[in-house]
């Protein structure tokens, strides 16, 4: 987390349990040692909080939005960043159930339309058939490979590199693969 997305103090937050009701009664009126605590109460009245809505922390749908970047990074949420609020989010509640089939093309699928918000051409070499005979013609080609296109409105040059990181990622671990971000054909209005 950088140093701007941290929590901090909230101007006019009061404490749900201030210092001052819990001094001894000799300090109960005095003004110095009440303004003292009342300080302290600022400080510890944001953790306070915090820690009364902690369970709101750890779901993505109501965390801040730093922190729902920062639970991505437990979860191993496939984000770098950059993605709008909403798909970030989405991608943070959908990480544990994407690892269940990584590896998978329906995995990779997910991965990537969670990532850019679109659904991606995907091309590989692989197939499953059986045969009531043995020694069959295996399916799909010798060779492994996997071809991965992502058409997007306004395709820019880090796009590319993004694609290609997340696809390392999120493929069978054996297949070389090789991807292409294009521009999406634009369709009138009517």
């Amino acid at each position: 987390m950088t140093g701007a997305s941290r929590r901090g103090s909230v101007d006019g937050l009061g404490s749900s349990l201030p210092l001052g009701t819990m001094l001894p009664a000799v300090f109960a009126d005095d003004d110095l040692a009440q303004r003292f605590v009342g300080g302290l109460d600022d400080v510890i009245a944001p953790l306070l909080n915090v820690l009364d809505c902690l369970d709101a922390y750890f779901d993505p749908a109501l965390a801040p939005a730093d922190f729902a970047g920062w639970l991505g990074t437990w979860v191993g949420a496939e984000t770098d960043g950059t993605e709008p609020e909403p798909r970030l989010r989405a991608a943070v509640a959908a990480a544990a159930g994407l690892h269940r089939v990584r590896g998978t093309r329906r995995g990779l699928r997910e991965a990537v339309r969670l990532a850019f918000g679109v659904d991606p051409e995907i091309d590989e070499s692989g197939g499953a058939d059986w045969n009531a005979r043995p020694l069959g013609p295996f399916p799909g080609a010798r060779r492994p490979h996997l071809h991965v296109t992502v058409r997007l409105p306004d395709p820019a040059p880090a796009d590319t590199h993004r694609l290609d990181r997340l696809v390392a990622a999120a493929r069978p671990a054996h297949m070389p693969y090789s991807v292409d971000v294009t521009a999406a054909e634009r369709t009138p209005e009517r």
